[in-house]
C-alpha cells in the first residue's frame, strides 16, 4: 500500500489511441487523477468510466489530468473504447497484475468465463505534481465507488483551503 505524501510507482501504459502514457511525464496545474477498473467485464466500470466521461471538463477546469486504466489486452481495451460512451478519456491497457499490487490494488481470480483470469479491483488516486499520493480510494470489490460530483467537490474545498493530503501517519 503507497501512503498519502508518499511517492508512486511510476506508470507508463499503451493507450487505445497507439500513444504511450507515462505519469512522470504529467505536468498538470493541479493533480493527476488515475482511475484503475477492473475491464469491459464489470458494468459498474462501464457506469463509472461514463460518469467520468460526462465530468471531464470539470476535472480539467481544475487543473486535473486523468487516466482510466486496467489489464485488459488490447482488443478488449478498443471494444471497451469502442462500445462505452468515453470518447474523451486516455484509456489505458494491459497493466501487469504485479504492477497493479504495488499500487496496493486488490486482485481478483475468475468467478466465470466473462472475466479474465486475474484483474484488479477499482482504485482512484489523486496525485499531486511531485507523483506524491494526494487521496486513494481502494476497493476489494466493484461496489461503494466514490462518485465523482464528491471527488471534485473534495478538490474544490482541497484547492480553495490548501487542505494536506491526510493518512500519512
Amino acid at each position: 500500500m503507497i501512503k498519502p505524501r508518499e511517492k508512486t510507482p511510476d506508470l507508463k501504459i499503451n493507450l487505445v489511441n497507439g500513444s504511450t502514457w507515462e505519469l512522470s511525464d504529467q505536468n498538470p496545474d493541479n493533480f493527476t487523477l488515475v482511475l484503475f477498473y477492473r475491464g469491459k467485464h464489470c458494468p459498474v466500470c462501464k457506469m463509472q468510466l461514463e460518469e467520468l466521461e460526462n465530468k471531464l471538463s470539470e476535472f480539467k477546469e481544475r487543473g486535473i489530468n486523468v487516466l482510466a486504466v486496467s489489464a485488459n489486452t488490447e482488443d478488449l481495451a478498443k471494444e471497451t473504447y469502442e462500445e462505452w460512451n468515453i470518447k474523451n478519456i486516455p484509456l489505458g491497457y494491459g497493466l501487469p497484475i504485479e504492477e497493479a499490487r504495488a499500487w496496493g490494488l486488490f486482485i481478483s481470480e475468475a468467478i466465470s468465463d466473462k472475466e479474465p483470469e486475474h484483474f484488479f479491483e477499482p482504485g482512484l488516486f489523486l496525485i499531486d505534481k511531485d507523483q506524491k499520493v494526494y487521496w486513494e480510494s481502494i476497493q476489494s470489490m466493484p461496489f461503494g465507488r466514490p462518485s465523482f460530483k464528491d471527488v471534485i467537490n473534495g478538490i474544490d474545498y482541497i484547492l480553495k483551503q490548501g487542505y494536506p493530503a491526510r493518512g500519512e501517519a
